[in-house]
């Protein structure tokens, strides 16, 4: 922790006036430096670092540098990676890189090698992921598993939808026969539509609750517990009871065995993870399960691979060589100092497509904080609004805003340099290069428009008003020599690293979700007064008048 605010010392004040003083300037000012590009480009773990299109320079770069060590950034990386409680809050170390370390290697935290716990859980895994994939783990009426079906919610469910995704392509020969899904909506609304179409007799569901007792997955697994049942057992299928059911179509992932017992899963079917693991930073471990089974274990210990060399370079690099340091530098210099307060996150490349979603919980639930870690409000900005969507569906979207709109937005463009080059066909290989070409062209275009403005355009005559882009627009953009499971891993520890930096010199606990926990009680106190039909005599004007509504269609529904 600081021993003063951060925003009373030395070096904030100096990035203050520093700031006042670049503010007039341009970027293609800044650009007439030749050297430029090459002087903010970085590169560890297959990614490439370019942040030479963000309104700084050498000067800014050094003061926010000198804002870090304040800040006490290389002991608080020192902190996080060898197990000391940084949640401040929940006294409890914060430990996903220890689910990325070797077998080898060793950790010892409160007194225990946390080790091998974490590669007990991921043989557990692999047993588990061999077994279906060998069409080995078979429903109750003895034929094989097809469809699984992921329910979580939050770090449960978007971690593993992202990685499924991104990665589907690198899918072993033997996992083709197995399909996952995801449910996460309390609604049932993407449940439902799996329901009308699966065979209960050869599907699976995961629970994955880090508490096992989230509402959205729990009345997911109880509809899906009653599905089954109703087809299973109550149709009278013969040799299938209730036990047989829960055994062979129900995995539970959580960090409460008792809870996971109590609901009904078996023991054999149980993976754990730790309290010292939070949810949306859990997908390197056993909520990373349906990973396993679209990629396989070999492909999943590949992902977890890429992130500790990620964890490595975070650990020994040099602060001004230190990709997630750099990164989260860009955007204190941002939020803090130049008064930008949105932030797109922008893949070119479709495999990335649930990517923003995912940095959308990973950045805002852990640093939209307002008090710091001695309880007092924050008197300076933190986590920016971030959103963002592939980036060619984009540019037919929202980039007129990005362009011609009147707030500024930093923008992260992201794409693979290489790809395609296993597809077998000669000419389908050349057309689908000639379109990954095209589509890094449209990257690297609007990335140097968004800088440029007008000077991007070589056309002679004054451009009128509804046609002038006023440029000065930063940017990062981050390359992957190929998107493979090494290279995603690293890229997601790079911003896991990077939202930790950037808590350390807001002195806000990025580990912690208590902004969730009143609304989640409120909801409780509303459903009981839905289904009791009276108690909403307290309630304000509004919410009185939306719980009328509710009940006066139920009983509509009810003639």
């Amino acid at each position: 922790m600081n021993q003063a605010p951060i925003d009373q010392t030395d070096a904030w004040q100096r990035l203050q006036e520093h700031a006042r003083e670049l503010r007039g300037t341009h970027l293609r000012q800044l650009f007439a430096d030749p050297k430029r590009g090459t002087a903010f480009t970085r590169r560890a773990a297959g990614l490439t670092l370019d942040l030479s299109k963000q309104r700084w320079n050498d000067a800014t770069l050094a003061l926010l540098l000198e804002l870090a060590r304040d800040a006490g950034v290389p002991q608080g990386i020192k902190a996080l990676l060898e197990g000391e409680h940084v949640n401040i809050s929940e006294d409890r170390p914060a430990l996903h890189s220890a689910l990325r370390l070797p077998a080898d290697a060793s950790l010892i935290v409160d007194g225990e090698d946390v080790v091998p716990g974490v590669h007990a859980t991921l043989d557990r895994m692999e047993t588990m992921v061999e077994r279906l994939h060998a069409r080995q783990w078979r429903g109750a009426t003895g034929r094989p598993i097809h469809d699984v079906v992921n329910l979580g919610v939050g770090g449960s469910d978007l971690g593993p939808l992202m990685v499924t995704h991104a990665l589907a392509d690198h899918r072993p020969a033997d996992a083709h026969h197995v399909e996952v899904h995801f449910a996460s909506t309390m609604d049932g609304s993407q449940l439902v539509d799996y329901l009308k179409r699966f065979n209960p007799e050869t599907t699976l569901f995961v629970i994955s609750s880090k508490s096992f007792t989230t509402i959205d997955t729990l009345s997911n697994a109880l509809t899906a517990r009653d599905w089954l049942m109703a087809r299973l057992v109550e149709d009278g299928i013969q040799g299938v009871d209730e036990k047989m059911v829960m055994r062979q179509h129900f995995i539970g992932v959580s960090a409460k065995p008792e809870k996971m017992s109590e609901w009904g899963i078996a023991e054999a079917n149980q993976l754990l993870f730790w309290e010292w693991v939070g949810g949306r930073y859990s997908l390197w471990g056993a909520i990373g399960l349906p990973i396993a089974l679209v990629i396989g274990m070999q492909g999943f210990r590949e992902l977890l691979a890429g992130a500790h060399a990620m964890d490595e370079h975070f650990a020994q690099a040099p602060l001004e060589d230190n990709l997630p340091v750099m990164l989260a530098l860009a955007g204190i210099w941002n939020v803090n100092f130049l008064d930008i307060r949105a932030h797109s996150i922008l893949p070119y490349d479709g495999r990335l497509e649930h990517f923003a979603a995912y940095l959308e919980q990973l950045e805002m639930e852990s640093n939209g904080k307002s008090a710091t870690h001695d309880g007092d409000l924050v008197n300076y900005s933190t986590c920016p609004v971030l959103w963002g969507q592939l980036g060619p569906n984009a540019q037919h979207a929202f980039y007129q805003l990005l362009h011609q709109g009147t707030q500024p937005v930093v923008c992260d463009f992201i794409a693979p340099l290489k790809r395609y080059d296993n597809v077998e066909d000669v000419a389908t290989r050349n057309h689908l290069k000639a379109q990954h070409r095209l589509t890094l062209a449209n990257c690297f275009a609007q990335s140097r428009l968004l800088m440029l403005g007008d000077d991007a355009i070589d056309e002679p005559g004054e451009r009128p008003g509804h046609k002038r882009y006023r440029g000065n627009q930063p940017s990062t953009t981050l390359l992957l020599d190929r998107l493979t499971p090494a290279t995603l891993g690293a890229l997601i520890a790079l911003y896991e690293h990077k939202v930790f930096v950037q808590a350390t010199i807001w002195a806000i606990n990025p580990f912690d979700q208590w902004g969730v926990e009143l609304g989640k009680q409120i909801a409780g106190e509303t459903e009981r007064i839905l289904a009791d039909h009276r108690g909403h005599e307290g309630m304000d004007a509004s919410t009185r008048g939306l719980i009328e509504a509710a009940w006066q269609a139920e009983r509509e529904n009810e003639r």
